[in-house]
């Protein structure tokens, strides 16, 4: 096939070409036109036999008249000439053949074409001995940290036709330096060769080459979690009138204290499967985890009821934290939907942000997807291990006599791409005991009202959203409780369960910041002495919600006599001695929460958080009843809180966490701590947070 390529201004030109091709008898000519309409672009074939066009295109003018005319004569008459090679008047289409270059001459060139061989075996010739000697393909080795090969050979080479390669996984990779820059260790470079210590290229102890055969995987996870975080709480002094300053009268002392947390872990996997594409046919995983923590405050009675002990506090523990075994029971569809069973400690959260519980503690979990893992489902029974009281890890030697049972649904693309829905039910069996924790503070039951064991059985139906309409992100939450308690204590009888909370955040995308609104409501008890109990408490609430892990209110656990106002790392003013070793308590005064808040990714490694909280309680009777008091108003304060997220390796290796927050004290908080001298402190607490991942 000749090749001429040509730009020609109009259609008719073509006819001219055709007619040329007949003169010459040529066996083919390829023409490509630049200028023509989009209806007859395109590569026309020309046979002297039979004139075939693509597109079809009807010459102007009859081969029999334009037969013996030159190309250039035809050329020359049009109003443009941009031929592939230069072309005189006179010139005859002969002429012009020989110096047209073929169509391999006129590609581009390229590193190797997409069918060719990147390397070729010798080729076989008859009678020709080709296993002597074999040829060797050159030694090469996969990017990261391969370890060695954990498959064993089963065929040797016999011949230079066919070298078995076994492990799939570690087939060789030329050395490569995309940029030419040495392969930075701060840049996202591809190609990098690994080493033992390297988690973020491939490593084969972070399970990224199987450890053992093709399907068997290792996986090591380190984690270092050094936390500071100075408060200021309102502290009363202690039931025995000891103070720090002789002659001090007042009820609330210094509020300072200073928390340091050093968590040190090791996580050990091991599964068997395809890496990430299909679930695991089954796992063992192990977390240990070393715990330092001490607290310093300026009263005494803060670390310890005995003021004797002094007002520092230094422990440490070590435990298993999680542990379980898992297998696949089945597949269940085409697409990779399976069923698995879970058994042992292992981490759980029942809603998108943790409303009701999110907790690590040992249970049995039968879970699964269907539709092509459009839909996800959960069925999980928890017997849980009494908490540490300072570490907070669990006490695998101790049983908290407490079984919670959960069934959560959830369906991703509900009703609009993007949004997700969970549905779920939760059960909760809170068993009487007595329970003094590690500091000889009395946690169950609660030190107020009525002092006796009781039983508190609870039940939650709920559904929760979570997702994207369009630019506009939204999530909501709703959950009915009911249910009995047999001895409340601020009630002091048996009480029957009904009580609600809802929330809702919409918030809005505008290049790197985001703009948040949210509101939060937990149903209060209007009346302390009757037989219902109409304020929500949740099991074990880890909330990620109106800025929760920053905020005053939420992360504070605000200490009112011998109850907690408001737990740590929860936004439920439950009036329990904390969420980790008390009861639950659904005679509370509720909440209403409204947040405002404003995210901002200052830079790829820098994450601002903002956020104000406007509190009040829903009803205020059982304060009232609680503190014998005859007023306490609504308006608990307003909560101001900021925070930062730096990492500076664009991934989680290394992450900074910052945050500061103050509570301006409204009137309902100043019923409840004012001072003497009438005055009421604006509280403040900050935190640094420092985590490493290997």
């Amino acid at each position: 096939m000749i090749f001429i390529e040509m730009r020609i201004p109009r259609v008719q030109t073509i006819g001219y070409a055709i007619a040329a091709a007949l003169t010459l008898g040529t066996p083919a000519l390829c023409f490509t036109q630049e200028s023509f309409t989009p209806e007859v672009a395109g590569e026309i074939t020309v046979h002297p036999q039979s004139i075939e066009k693509t597109p079809s295109i009807e010459p102007s003018q009859s081969t029999d008249q334009r037969v013996g005319t030159t190309i250039a004569d035809l050329i020359a008459q049009e109003e443009m000439i941009d031929a592939g090679i230069a072309v005189e008047a006179g010139v005859s289409l002969a002429t012009l053949i020989d110096g047209v270059r073929p169509v391999e001459d006129i590609r581009p060139p390229a590193l190797r074409r997409a069918d060719q061989e990147a390397q070729s075996l010798p080729g076989v010739a008859p009678l020709e001995d080709h296993t002597h000697p074999l040829v060797r393909v050159p030694t090469q080795y996969p990017y990261g940290f391969t370890g060695p090969s954990g498959v064993q050979p089963t065929e040797q080479q016999t011949s230079s036709h066919f070298v078995p390669v076994e492990d799939r996984w570690r087939l060789g990779s030329e050395d490569w330096d995309r940029y030419g820059k040495g392969h930075p260790v701060m840049d996202d470079y591809p190609g990098v060769k690994g080493a033992w210590w390297d988690p973020y290229n491939e490593n084969v102890l972070k399970g990224d080459y199987p450890i053992y055969g093709q399907h068997t995987f290792l996986k090591l996870t380190g984690r270092s979690l050094t936390l500071f975080e100075p408060r200021q709480l309102p502290t009363p002094t202690t039931p025995f009138e000891a103070t720090r300053s002789p002659g001090q009268a007042e009820f609330f002392g210094d509020p300072d204290s200073v928390l340091t947390v050093q968590n040190t872990s090791l996580t050990t996997e091991l599964s068997h499967g395809n890496s990430s594409f299909k679930p695991v046919d089954w796992r063992f995983r192990s977390t240990l985890i070393y715990n330092l923590n001490n607290l310093t405050a300026d009263e005494l009675g803060v670390t310890n009821p005995d003021v004797t002990t002094g007002r520092s506090r230094f422990r440490q523990d070590f435990v298993p934290e999680e542990y379980f075994a898992e297998a696949k029971l089945m597949d269940t569809g085409p697409y990779y939907d399976f069923m698995s069973i879970r058994a042992g400690s292992q981490f759980f959260t029942s809603d998108f942000r943790g409303f009701i519980f999110s907790d690590t503690n040992r249970g049995v979990r039968l879970f699964g997807t269907r539709l092509s893992n459009r839909d996800q489902y959960n069925i999980m029974w928890f017997d849980q291990t009494e908490k540490d009281s300072n570490s907070l890890l669990n006490r695998i030697d101790k049983d908290r006599h407490q079984n919670t049972w959960i069934a959560n649904y959830y369906r991703n693309d509900f009703l609009y791409p993007g949004n997700n829905l969970n549905l779920s039910f939760h059960a909760n069996h809170d068993k009487p005991s007595t329970e003094f924790d590690r500091n000889n503070f009395l946690v169950r039951p609660d030190p107020v009202g009525v002092f006796a064991e009781h039983d508190v059985r609870s039940y939650y139906v709920g559904a929760a959203s979570n997702g994207h309409v369009e630019r506009y992100n939204l999530s909501t939450a709703f959950y009915y409780v009911f249910g009995r308690d047999d001895l409340n204590p601020i009630a002091g009888r048996e009480v029957d369960i009904s009580a609600y909370m809802a929330a809702i955040e919409l918030s809005y995308d505008r290049d790197w910041v985001r703009f948040r609104t949210s509101y939060f409501y937990n149903s209060g008890d209007s009346d302390a002495n009757d037989d219902q109990a109409t304020g929500f408490d949740a099991i074990f609430p880890n909330p990620n919600f109106a800025g929760t892990e920053f905020s005053y209110w939420g992360r504070q656990g605000i200490r009112l006599f011998g109850v907690e106002l408001t737990n740590r790392l929860s936004l439920n003013p439950s009036l329990k001695n904390g969420k980790f070793q008390g009861q639950q308590n659904f005679v509370n005064p509720g909440l209403h929460l409204y947040n405002l808040g404003i995210d901002a990714d200052i830079t790829p490694r820098l994450r601002s958080v903002n956020n104000t909280n406007f509190l009040w309680f829903d009803e205020t009777s059982t304060l009232e009843t609680y503190l014998f008091t005859a007023s306490v108003r609504n308006f608990i304060g307003t909560d101001i809180s900021t925070g930062l997220e730096y990492r500076p390796l664009l991934n989680n290796n290394i992450v900074f966490v910052g945050g500061f927050a103050t509570l301006l004290a409204g009137d309902g908080f100043k019923d409840l701590f004012t001072e003497l001298s009438g005055k009421t402190r604006n509280h403040l607490a900050g935190f640094a947070e420092l985590v490493l991942e290997f």
